[in-house]
């Protein structure tokens, strides 16, 4: 078939073209359409929350009671509270200048625009130029003055710096001096307490029959060795506090004839107890008194603290007070430590060779609760059962003992949980099967230089009882009522409350807040407390 000539094919390609050509224009059309409608959306978007933010913003302004006269540049009410914020600052430095006529006539004129700003927000109308012209000028002429004395920023920091430093010197001089103070608060003996101790003193030995009604009655008592009975052991020279402790008990137990309580004392409050706790009944209670001046086998060659109470360098370090020039705390000095009344806990097998079976009682405590449960307590193997004491970082070992010394280092983790004396169930068939006096001899004369701690019955109290100690529940023991606040739920909680610390609640010092804690097991209506103002 012949082809058609080349011209009748051009017509087609110029249609083709068209319909190329209106196809792109029509698709231009539609994303113009499209961009359009896109940017009217997000113009109405913007509008709508630029009206919010002027919403917002007209809350905000009127939440602070910011106006748009404030807000000018030319607000004189801005002004002038700009002059009073920088006056009040130039006030103080002028006080501390001594320039106090200077701070009497910038304190004066601070309270002049005061009034002015104050007038203006009563009748809601903005100051004007004329009514502020003066006391703005007034003002810039002070604070123009205060310049030229050179009341600066950088003379205000340098001025503050140095009133912060003798600040700081005069804070630490009186942290100092109440820690003296307070310590030694801490350790005399009240006038009521002696006045009590001297009148039973004096009430023993004139009464002979009382006397010999006690001895009779304790040469009776089986109770004293009966391990199927309550035992408990206070070592302490304070009368009152230690009937506290056995008040309370005997109140709060379920079956007070159950109770055996041990008191040992020394020889010069022996009377004075016997003569107290013989004629002071406490619920059918057992009370037994002893004086540790009759153990003999307390003695400096079985006792580590009697023989270094025998060398003079120790006796000059704890009672002259000058052995290294006063670096040493003065709590760390405090001979009380050093009697066999605090270290008489590392003995208790010996001081009572029949029993299985003690409950430690400091005499700084208050029960509240029945102890009998504590009798019970599974302490699986273990000596020591006691309430742990590691909720703070500063009650781990590292804080009681000095880890730079190679013996304490290799042998006690410092992250050991700590524990408090005060209430303690002792497994005295333990003790002495693991020979744990011993160990406490060891440590205590491996520290005859005080390198391994300072002084206390607890820091060798954690190295003799280390591994022997079972934890108790936090209930049975809360501490810290002589010397910090405590959570009054655990307060409510607790069976044994601890005023361990200086403020006791016999002394003037003592924690007004606690003190009723106590005091509810003092009968104050005795005629011996009433003779010695005891109160």
């Amino acid at each position: 078939m012949r082809r058609r000539p080349v011209d009748f094919r051009r017509p087609v390609r110029r249609r083709l073209s068209n319909v190329v050509w209106w196809t792109l224009c029509g698709i231009v059309v539609l994303l113009f359409i499209v961009i359009f409608s896109k940017e009217s959306q997000i113009e109405s978007k913007h509008s709508i929350i630029s009206k919010q933010n002027s919403f917002r913003n007209e809350k905000v302004m009127e939440g602070l009671n910011v106006t748009d006269e404030m807000l000018s540049p030319d607000s004189v009410t801005r002004q002038l509270s700009d002059q009073i914020s920088l006056a009040k600052a130039f006030v103080v430095i002028a006080k501390e200048s001594n320039n106090l006529q200077f701070a009497w006539e910038l304190s004066a004129q601070i309270r002049n625009s005061q009034v002015l700003l104050s007038t203006a927000a009563t009748r809601r109308v903005p100051l004007t130029t004329r009514e502020s012209d003066t006391a703005i000028r007034d003002m810039a002429l002070l604070l123009f003055q205060g310049q030229q004395f050179h009341y600066d920023s950088a003379t205000m920091i340098m001025k503050l710096k140095a009133k912060i430093q003798a600040l700081e010197e005069q804070m630490s001089s009186v942290t100092e001096k109440s820690s003296k103070y307070g310590q030694i608060a801490a350790e005399e003996v009240p006038k009521g307490l002696y006045c009590i101790g001297i009148r039973l003193t004096t009430e023993w030995f004139r009464n002979l029959s009382l006397q010999q009604k006690i001895n009779e009655r304790m040469q009776m008592e089986a109770k004293l060795r009966d391990n199927s009975l309550n035992h408990f052991c206070v070592f302490s020279d304070n009368i009152i506090a230690t009937s506290v402790v056995i008040n309370s008990t005997s109140i709060n137990s379920k079956n007070p004839a159950q109770l055996v309580f041990h008191i040992v004392t020394d020889e010069i409050n022996y009377a004075a107890m016997r003569a107290w706790f013989g004629t002071t009944q406490f619920k059918g209670v057992t009370v037994e008194v002893q004086k540790f001046e009759d153990f003999k086998w307390l003695n400096a060659s079985y006792v580590p603290v009697l023989k270094q109470l025998q060398d003079a360098e120790t006796q000059s370090y704890y009672f002259s007070g000058h052995h290294d020039d006063d670096r040493t705390p003065i709590k760390f000095r405090n001979p009380k430590y050093l009697s066999m009344l605090n270290h008489l806990r590392f003995y208790i097998p010996e001081v009572f060779p029949a029993l299985n079976k003690v409950v430690f009682l400091d005499d700084d405590v208050v029960v509240q609760k029945d102890l009998s449960g504590l009798f019970s307590i599974d302490l699986n193997g273990n000596v020591n059962g006691a309430v742990e004491t590691c909720m703070e970082t500063f009650h781990r070992y590292h804080k009681y003992l000095n880890y730079s010394h190679p013996l304490i280092r290799e042998h006690f983790d410092p992250d050991a949980c700590g524990w408090a004396f005060g209430m303690n169930v002792f497994d005295l068939v333990e003790w002495r099967k693991r020979n744990v006096t011993s160990i406490y001899h060891y440590w205590q004369e491996k520290n005859v230089d005080r390198t391994l701690w300072k002084l206390g019955t607890l820091p060798p109290g954690l190295l003799t009882f280390y591994g022997l100690t079972e934890p108790l529940d936090p209930t049975w023991h809360v501490l810290g009522l002589g010397y910090t606040n405590v959570d009054p739920h655990l307060i409510q909680k607790g069976a044994v409350l601890h005023f361990n610390g200086n403020s006791k609640p016999w002394l003037k010092i003592g924690m007004e807040k606690y003190k009723p804690l106590w005091e509810k097991f003092v009968d104050y209506s005795h005629p011996l407390l009433q003779q010695c103002n005891f109160h």
